[in-house]
């Protein structure tokens, strides 16, 4: 089967972008501090990539391994990155800052199963609500619509908290409610 060209190509190119997935989502799992499944996961990875380049270097003399090996790293670095979006790992904290005070929009955040601090803060054109929410990553898209249609023309900014420590919200992580009895409510 090594013999046909095509055959080797799929296959190195194949090989590759499971190999660059497996890396991307590694490190990824690195920076989120999830160093044992990581450490797992490069044991495999390893074995793929002495398998990918072994089979490029016995074939050296043709450019078409060579090009899908390039390829097959490239696919691999696209697809890991959507892997890692979908598996949403780790939390997400937003800050909003609506033009309209309303502390309502607290409490109908508060009541979709969201941590949320608020504060009055003055802007350019006046009194302002700011608000400072924690989320797992894979409710932020459905935080942010939520959002959207309490105040459409909110100032969202939104980042990743290395550290989290204390406080409500880490309560109800810790023991797993967070969101369990909300869930219906979108």
């Amino acid at each position: 089967m090594l013999d046909n060209a095509f055959a080797m190509v799929t296959i190195i190119l194949t090989i590759n972008i499971v190999y660059v997935s497996f890396f991307t989502v590694r490190m990824i799992l690195m920076m989120k501090g999830r160093r044992y499944i990581a450490a797992f996961l490069s044991m495999i990875e390893i074995v793929i990539y002495v398998l990918g380049l072994g089979l490029v270097l016995d074939n050296l003399n043709q450019i078409e391994n060579l090009i899908a090996y390039a390829v097959g790293y490239g696919l691999g670095v696209i697809i890991g990155s959507i892997i890692e979006e979908k598996l949403a790992l780790g939390y997400i904290t937003v800050h909003v800052i609506s033009s309209n005070p309303d502390l309502d929009f607290t409490r109908r955040l508060r009541d979709k199963g969201y941590g949320v601090t608020s504060w009055f803060a003055y802007g350019m054109d006046g009194d302002r609500l700011a608000m400072q929410i924690l989320t797992p990553r894979k409710y932020e898209l459905r935080l942010y619509e939520t959002i959207k249609s309490i105040d459409p023309k909110a100032f969202i900014i939104a980042y990743e908290p290395q550290h989290i420590h204390g406080g409500f919200w880490v309560k109800q992580v810790k023991k797993g409610s967070l969101f369990q009895s909300k869930e219906g409510q979108k």
